[in-house]
């Protein structure tokens, strides 16, 4: 696929996911103000990732990574009638295994809270309301997972929009009550309510998808074939996939572990943190990681390696190209960029605004590794093999755990995002030798000079922004200025530098495709 085309399908997702993610930063000030950084919070985002590490195995982790080679392969090489079948079975499985993981995850929520927020322990007021909170949203995978599943569907027939603006439906639900209903509600349940609101926007999510699925002349029946040889080929898949996806879901269990044994507000600031570095890695990172599978899958299914190895290439520089200085502007301007956003109500500056951003401060030094690490694995998913990434993560988990532990008693909650940037860098080398091996060199030429090119005017844009966003003491005249100022710089010195990357974009604006 040539490089305008696929920055366009980018360009699709970015602007989705853009909308969503404001969305979801509204949500996120409204939850901090209502409830800062203090019991309810941290109770809240530490029941939050229980659901939500399910999330990310059955739903777009490893089941999207095993489904859309497969479902590629059913669409290049099979009758309608057939894939249809195929995506009736698969459907009636995955419902079939996330309602029985629902009602034992209900059952079994007191030992996944130990797991996740065992430092709650020495708090049993704290403990037994994240239990609570977390029983409340157990249903959540049920739908969240079922609408990724839609999303891989979607995806995979090239619909990406849609996609990705429809995650904001989460979002709309929890503003929804916070504005209308939470008032009416006693203090002491608020935050049960906002768990409910959890489970109503997950059900959203999936019912904002569905209609395009039958428009494009697809559908999802209950039928349900646990002999289908395309649920055992995903089952097949999954079973290691589950381990190299959830590397991130584990260290994620790790530093929540950890972060709740650290003083009050450390579960809080970690998922503050990790919301704002969220922002560029789900614009850009996840776009990237969105179209590759696909793309790739499709090409190794026509055994077309050099366009294969063309859109790895493109994808790697790309991210890097937006990545690089979307972490240097985090990195020099994130207090100020924390204290516009949260610093409201409950949440204060000695005791929130400044944990905040020293742990997002070290999450934004491995944001380019993050989504490099997915673009890499995908190309061993779309080889349909699953057991190299699974090999990385392995390690790479056990590297997290020993630098968690080494650095969170010197560097407190920072120290964990810092673990999990080295992390995701050794997870990158470790994958990229392994592709080396498999399909020999990129062009390691043209992706450095990318680089080089892409540091020098992230650089430059760090200095500009740092300094500008000291003209006012009022934020929301400074950092809008600063984050503006600094893009506009960037997009300057990368057009005296000739970016190969930016003339693509640009291209695709001037005619009118993104």
């Amino acid at each position: 696929m040539e490089n305008k085309i696929l920055t366009k399908y980018v360009g699709n997702v970015a602007l989705g996911t853009i909308l969503s993610r404001i969305l979801g930063y509204i949500r996120d000030m409204l939850v901090a103000n209502l409830f800062g950084t203090g019991m309810f919070a941290d109770a809240f985002y530490a029941a939050f990732r229980i659901p939500n590490f399910f999330r990310r195995i059955f739903g777009e982790g490893s089941f999207s990574a095993a489904f859309v080679p497969v479902f590629s392969e059913y669409l290049n090489g099979k009758a309608r009638t057939v894939t249809q079948n195929f995506l009736d079975a698969v459907f009636s499985a995955l419902c079939l295994m996330l309602m029985i993981i629902s009602v034992l995850g209900m059952f079994f929520v007191p030992v996944f809270t130990k797991i996740f927020a065992g430092g709650f322990s020495d708090d049993p007021a704290k403990m037994q309301l994240t239990i609570e909170i977390a029983r409340f949203m157990f249903p959540f995978i049920l739908f969240i997972c079922l609408a990724s599943f839609l999303l891989a569907i979607l995806n995979t027939l090239r619909t990406f929009f849609l996609p990705a603006i429809a995650s904001a439906a989460l979002s709309f639900s929890e503003i929804f009550y916070i504005f209308l209903i939470a008032p009416m509600i006693v203090p002491g349940n608020q935050i049960k309510g906002l768990a409910v609101s959890v489970i109503v926007g997950g059900l959203l999510h999936f019912l904002v998808q569905y209609p395009k699925l039958k428009s494009l002349g697809w559908n999802l029946k209950f039928k349900l074939n646990l002999k289908h040889p395309g649920v055992r080929k995903i089952i097949f898949l999954m079973i290691p996939s589950i381990i190299g996806l959830s590397a991130d879901q584990v260290n994620a269990l790790v530093d929540s572990r950890c972060a709740s044994s650290l003083v009050q507000g450390s579960v809080s600031a970690l998922y503050y943190s990790n919301r704002l570095m969220q922002m560029p890695l789900g614009i850009f990172g996840l776009a990237l990681t969105t179209i590759s599978l696909p793309v790739m899958s499709n090409a190794y299914l026509k055994n077309d390696m050099l366009t294969l190895k063309k859109s790895l290439s493109y994808s790697i520089r790309f991210a890097i190209f937006t990545l690089f200085p979307a972490a240097t502007g985090l990195m020099v301007i994130g207090l100020p960029i924390v204290r516009l956003l949260f610093e409201h109500g409950k949440f204060d500056y000695l005791e929130s605004s400044i944990m905040t951003n020293n742990t997002l401060f070290y999450y934004s030094l491995g944001l380019p590794a993050y989504a490099l690490v997915k673009i890499f694995a995908n190309a061993f998913y779309s080889f349909q093999d699953t057991k190299t990434p699974a090999k990385t993560a392995i390690w790479t988990v056990i590297l997290h755990v020993i630098l968690c532990f080494v650095l969170m008693y010197k560097m407190s909650v920072g120290g964990l995002a810092l673990a999990t940037s080295l992390s995701a860098y050794f997870n990158l080398l470790l994958l990229i030798i392994y592709l080396k091996k498999r399909i020999g060199r990129l062009d390691v030429q043209q992706i450095l000079f990318s680089f080089l090119k892409t540091l020098l005017a992230s650089v430059i844009t760090g200095i500009v922004s740092y300094n500008v966003c000291k003209i006012s003491e009022r934020l929301f005249i400074s950092v809008p200025i600063s984050i503006i100022l600094g893009v506009m710089i960037f997009i300057s010195v990368s057009y005296i530098l000739k970016s190969e990357e930016l003339k693509i974009v640009l291209s695709n604006i001037v005619s009118g495709k993104t």
